[in-house]
């Protein structure tokens, strides 16, 4: 068998392949291209087995809101219980009793928190705590422990124990002794945020057990569920939606007059509360298909969660054994008799896009372009052809049904096309006009309808163009109708100090970040982790060791979720909310900071294991505990991965993704902090959809490497190639003078900022609407009937004021008339 390569011929489209086709199969105009690989020479690594979502599993969630040294509270709380229980009802368990029962008992708990004894008051609440938790010392299973506690949480709900439990928040957050003192201590440890935590913790297993949908639940349920989920999102509680408190208890922890607050809880039930109330990735794709309908767009081309689902993992470098084993394989190979073609031998013996002179990088052997094998391009690989017979199964010759993704064209893209077409065969251009053609050759024709058939209106264009008529004509243009949606209602609530809330979370997330070194302004993030008295042996060290590290990764999730969460709902709502957060964003330097994550052996963080599984809740509260011994801590769980760390990761490059896309100046940023041989390492992670967000932020920087990178990193360009979406007449594999001119990061952000600001103060500062555009009274008569009412010193005064301002000044009414 014999392969040609082939060249495609040069279109007006500025789009070059390299085709690879076999003789005997005809030409596929459509995709442009076969694929030709052989799978022996591939690494055997499996990808890893995760599934992207919008959370971690429900049992997984429930204990990551504990730390393990927050283990002996679990019987605290059950003890604190039981004792109130026995005292009304004795000799009864209360899996036993009746609905009726249940609620009465739920009642008198709730009104144990209104008294003023602040230790009765922490008692009452540890007990509802052990309701919330499932009241699993009757229990003998996880899943009687789990049916046990939505039951339970129901019920708080539905007696009212939700809002009592703001309240308390509310006079936690504002009691300024214990702030002071927290304060004034050298060390804070877990015991000076107990009552935060327990009211805390009731919060969060409330909102994650209504939260959770199952088959089972009644009509009541599903009722009060969506009950619920409108309360949380609306200024209900405290006149402010609870995130907005949640958002203030962050900045007044960073400001460091709240040190004892204990953030990981804060930031979980922050993380949930948002996900609830504005809702999953799920929703936000059935959200924006809505929304394009109603704004009479065309549908979307694709079901962007589902395609990267089914995406399969580029290999990842192969390692020194596997290298030893290719070449032994070569060895091999070169006593056999095989079919070659001449113009194939150069290529097969040698990578022709390898350059003699090839450099090493700063960080890594960059130029080598280790850091990815893409699957369809095995002639760069060193591979040869195997004969057509015989022919294993192991090294069937396999073709690529195309690439996943339908290319887009945006309307600007095409007017650029169409204005460079003009000025080259015409020598004159139309301004916005994308319908005439006179006068340009048929391929032009073509090129155009082709770039027609693929254009793509963003509900973010709709909207940027409506907002420009609203500024354009104030009065003619008439009211905006605003949906006051749960996102709406949100960013009202975080605008008078979101710049504050984005550098609280930066700032936090520096700190819980793995490449962060340990400084002393540096924000203290282990208040709710460290115990009174420090460990005294080694396990006791080792235990806290692993506490410490799963504690900083939770955190790290939770932010990274929150800030995605954010901004691809404000997206949807509208563009600007966006552009005011990822411009606030970027102001806190969260372009470097993530950088900054990732400059770290990446693979050793994804699969880290900073769990002890029989320490998790529920199972510590249900199995007796084993003896845990320091081997079993070192070896940790069994798990391929570390599930939160690679979803931080996926969050923090989705995050990036947003901040950068179609900003020129930001894009020139990650060139200058020099994220490329970064970025290149965190292609070692087999997982598809890390490795699609990795190649995006790659793809958008590519021009501006230089034509040595290029050469020297073919492997990655063909992965961005396969694996991205086009952009038909994109010149992103090759440099452009006009888009390597020089970039002025102030003058972009300003024009943007102004923008904002105008969105901003048009829809929400109606205090201070432009006095240009107020109606004016210009009859006589109704404007001197107006009543005035005078200061109480001018009436006594008057007859001086007549004497100054009127009598003594001559005035000529000639003139004046005139």
């Amino acid at each position: 068998m014999s392969v040609s390569v082939l060249v495609c011929e040069t279109r007006p489209l500025p789009v070059y392949t390299i085709v690879f086709r076999h003789p005997g199969l005809p030409f596929d105009g459509k995709h442009n291209y076969y694929v030709v690989f052989v799978s022996q020479g591939f690494s055997e690594t499996p990808d890893l087995e995760f599934e992207y979502s919008d959370a971690d599993k429900w049992t997984v969630e429930l204990s990551e809101l504990y730390s393990y040294t927050e283990g002996p509270e679990f019987l605290v709380n059950r003890k604190c219980f039981e004792e109130d229980f026995h005292t009304h009802m004795p000799d009864q368990k209360w899996t036993e009793l009746d609905s009726v029962q249940h609620r009465a008992h739920a009642m008198r708990l709730l009104d144990g928190l209104d008294v003023i004894g602040r230790e009765r008051r922490l008692k009452v609440a540890r007990a509802i705590l052990y309701m919330a938790q499932g009241t699993f010392g009757e229990c003998s299973s996880e899943l009687e422990v789990q049916h046990w506690m939505r039951y339970n949480v129901f019920l708080l709900l539905d007696v009212g124990a939700f809002t009592a439990l703001v309240e308390l928040l509310n006079m936690e957050i504002d009691n300024s002794a214990a702030c002071s003192s927290a304060v004034r201590k050298p060390a804070i440890s877990l015991a000076d945020s107990t009552d935060l935590r327990v009211l805390l913790n009731i919060m969060y297993l409330m909102v994650e057990a209504i939260q959770r949908e199952e088959p089972t639940d009644s009509p009541e349920w599903r009722t009060i569920r969506e009950t619920f989920k409108s309360e949380l999102g609306s200024p209900l509680y405290n006149h402010e939606p609870v995130s907005v408190m949640l958002f203030g208890m962050v900045t007044k922890f960073c400001s460091g007059h709240a040190p004892h607050f204990p953030m990981k809880k804060v930031l979980l039930l922050l993380w949930k509360t948002i996900l609830f109330t504005l809702g999953g990735f799920e929703q936000l794709q059935c959200s924006k298909v809505s929304k394009r309908v109603a704004l009479g767009l065309p549908p979307l081309p694709e079901d962007s969660i589902r395609v990267v689902r089914s995406m399969r993992a580029a290999s990842p470098p192969a390692s020194a054994s596997d290298l030893i084993e290719q070449q032994q394989r070569r060895a091999r190979r070169e006593h056999k008799a095989l079919i070659k073609q001449d113009n194939l031998d150069a290529f097969n013996e040698k990578d022709p896009y390898k350059a003699d002179d090839a450099r090493e990088d700063e960080e890594e052997n960059d130029d080598n372009d280790n850091s990815l094998e893409a699957e369809p391009f095995p002639l760069e690989r060193d591979e040869v052809m195997p004969p057509p017979i015989p022919h294993p199964p192991s090294e069937r010759v396999c073709f690529p049904k195309g690439l996943p993704w339908a290319p887009k064209v945006r309307e600007k893209d095409i007017e650029n096309f169409l204005e460079s077409s003009r000025s080259k065969f015409i020598g004159y251009t139309l301004g916005n006009d994308t319908d005439t053609v006179v006068g340009l050759p048929r391929p032009i024709h073509e090129s155009i309808k082709t770039l027609k058939q693929h254009k793509y209106v963003s509900i973010t264009e709709v909207q940027s163009t409506k907002e420009e008529e609203y500024l354009k004509t104030p009065l003619s243009g008439g009211e905006e109708e605003l949906e006051l949606c749960a996102t709406e209602l949100l960013y009202q609530g975080i605008l008078p100090s979101l710049p504050q809330y984005m550098i609280a979370l930066l700032k936090i997330l520096l700190a819980a970040a793995p490449t962060s070194k340990a400084k002393t302004d540096s924000i203290n993030i282990l208040a709710d982790v460290l115990p009174e008295e420090m460990p005294t042996t080694v396990l006791q060290s080792m235990k806290l060791g692993v506490d410490v590290n799963r504690h900083k990764e939770i955190i790290v999730k939770a932010i990274s979720a929150i800030l995605l969460l954010l901004l691809k709902h404000f997206k949807l709502n509208h563009v600007y909310q966006f552009e005011h957060m990822a411009q606030h964003l970027v102001f806190a330097n969260c372009i470097p900071l993530i950088l900054k994550f990732f400059n770290q052996n990446i693979m050793s963080y994804i699969t880290a294991k900073n769990s002890i599984s029989a320490l998790d809740f529920p199972h510590c509260i249900v199995h007796e505990l084993p003896e845990l011994t320091a081997e079993s801590l070192e070896a940790g769980d069994n798990n391929q991965f570390c599930w939160r760390n690679l979803f931080s990761c996926i969050n923090l490059l989705r995050i990036l993704n947003k901040l950068t896309k179609w900003k020129h100046s930001r894009t020139m940023m990650l060139v200058v902090f020099k994220s490329a041989p970064i970025l290149k390492r965190a292609l070692k992670v087999k997982q598809a959809m890390m490795q699609l967000y990795v190649l995006k932020l790659l793809k958008v920087q590519t021009k501006y490497l230089g034509r040595q990178w290029r050469k020297s990193n073919m492997k990655t360009m063909s992965a961005i190639y396969q694996k991205v979406r086009h952009r038909l007449n994109d010149d992103w594999a090759y440099g452009n003078d006009l888009d390597a001119r020089p970039w002025d990061f102030q003058a972009e952000e300003c024009a943007l900022r102004a923008s904002i600001e105008q969105f901003n103060s048009r829809r929400y500062d109606k205090n201070q609407s432009n006095p240009e555009f107020l109606p004016v009274d210009n009859c006589l008569q109704s404007v001197l009937g107006q009543r005035i009412d005078l200061p109480e010193d001018f009436q006594m005064n008057y007859d001086l004021w007549l004497e100054r301002e009127v009598f003594s000044k001559s005035i000529s009414w000639e003139e004046l008339l005139q």
